[in-house]
């Protein structure tokens, strides 16, 4: 009977989720994202971007955009409203205070593959995720810090 009991304890622990894991369960809408690149704050999507964060048990998708996008019709229109979209993919975990991201597919391909890992905290239905400090992509020599605040709406 132990042994049963044991099992079926052990089995429950490898397919339950973590604490931490089901508390972020849901669907959320991006309130900010604020980046600070060496020392300066900008708001690269806008005052208020639009776009959905959702977090099953085991998988998220995310997908934003900037705020006051318009329609290209030029090549260098078409090319600059990537600077304005986020898609990402993949499975993720909880590790006390981070979130690690396994990206599988991206708006870039250079996270496609790689681990993302984000402090993040819960407070009410918000949920707010910060990545950094860490080398700017664009200029090494200067750090980034990424900050969003998403609020749950499912």
């Amino acid at each position: 009977m132990v042994r049963l009991i044991s099992s079926l304890v052990l089995v429950l622990l490898i397919v339950t989720p973590s604490l931490g894991q089901q508390s972020v369960v849901g669907t959320y809408k991006i309130i900010s994202q604020d980046v600070e690149v060496g020392g300066t704050a900008t708001q690269p999507l806008g005052k208020a971007p639009h776009g959905y964060l959702v977090l099953t048990p085991s998988r998220f998708v995310a997908f934003y955009t900037g705020d006051n996008r318009k329609f290209g019709t030029s090549v260098a229109d078409k090319a600059a409203l990537l600077d304005t979209l986020v898609g990402w993919s993949g499975t993720y975990r909880v590790e006390g205070g981070k979130i690690v991201f396994a990206v599988d597919a991206s708006w870039t391909e250079v996270w496609t593959g790689k681990d993302q890992v984000r402090n993040w905290e819960l407070s009410g239905n918000r949920l707010t995720l910060m990545a950094g400090p860490m080398p700017f992509p664009r200029d090494p020599s200067k750090t980034v810090i990424v900050r969003q605040v998403w609020e749950k709406v499912e």
